[in-house]
C-alpha cells in the first residue's frame, strides 16, 4: 500500500506543561526516553505508521503547547489551525499532580471550541495519566476513570519513562481516529 493511499489519522495531544507529552510522543514513535526537560513552544509534530485491525494507518501525532503568558494570543489561534480535522484528542495530565488532572475538563471544553467536530459528544477522546514510575500520586485511578466515564473517554495509566502502556494507548488512540474518520467520511459522503 503507497503512503497516499494508507489513512492518515490525527492526533492531538494536549494538557498542562511538564505532565510527559513530548517524552510520551517521542517514547512511541523514537523508542527513546531523555530525562532532560525541553518545553514545547507551540507544536512539535510526529508521525509513525502502525497497524490497526490488519489495516496500516500513519499516526499523525500532533502536541499543542499554550503558555499562560502575554504571548498567548499568538498560539491560542494556531490552536483553531490546528484542531480541525483531528480525529482523535489524548488528554495527558500527570497522577503526581492533581492540579494538571483538574485542567482536563478546561483543555477537554477548549479543544472541543477550537475543532468544531461535526459530533462533539461522540468525538474520541484518549486519557492518560502519565508518570506512574513515580513513588506518589495525587490522582487515583478510581478518581480517574470515573471523571473517564463521565465524558466517555478510554482511560490509559502510562510511564513514558518505563515504557508502560505507551504503545496500547497510541494503538487505541489510532483506533478510535480510525473510526471516527470513517464515521465521518461516511457522513459527508454524498447519498445516491
Amino acid at each position: 500500500m503507497t503512503e497516499w493511499s494508507t489513512p492518515h489519522l490525527k492526533a492531538i495531544l494536549i494538557g498542562n506543561s511538564g505532565v510527559g507529552k513530548s517524552s510520551f510522543m517521542t517514547r512511541f514513535v523514537d523508542h527513546r526516553f531523555t530525562n532532560l526537560y525541553r518545553a514545547t513552544v507551540g507544536v512539535d509534530f510526529l508521525t509513525k505508521e502502525i497497524t490497526i485491525d490488519k489495516r496500516s494507518v500513519i499516526l499523525q501525532l500532533f502536541l499543542h503547547q499554550i503558555w499562560d503568558t502575554a504571548g498567548t494570543e499568538r498560539f491560542h489561534s494556531l490552536g483553531t489551525a490546528l484542531y480541525r480535522g483531528a480525529h482523535c484528542c489524548l488528554l495527558v495530565f500527570d497522577v503526581t499532580s492533581s492540579i494538571s488532572f483538574d485542567a482536563l475538563e478546561v483543555w477537554k471544553k477548549e479543544f472541543l471550541v477550537q475543532a468544531c467536530p461535526s459530533d462533539p459528544s461522540g468525538f474520541p477522546f484518549i486519557v492518560l495519566g502519565n508518570k506512574i514510575d513515580l513513588d506518589y500520586r495525587e490522582v487515583s485511578t478510581k478518581q480517574a476513570q470515573q471523571w473517564c466515564s463521565e465524558i466517555g473517554a478510554e482511560y490509559f495509566e502510562c510511564s513514558a519513562k518505563e515504557d508502560i502502556g505507551v504503545d496500547s494507548t497510541f494503538h487505541s488512540a489510532a483506533r478510535a481516529a480510525l473510526h471516527s474518520k470513517y464515521t465521518m467520511w461516511k457522513m459527508e459522503k454524498p447519498s445516491r
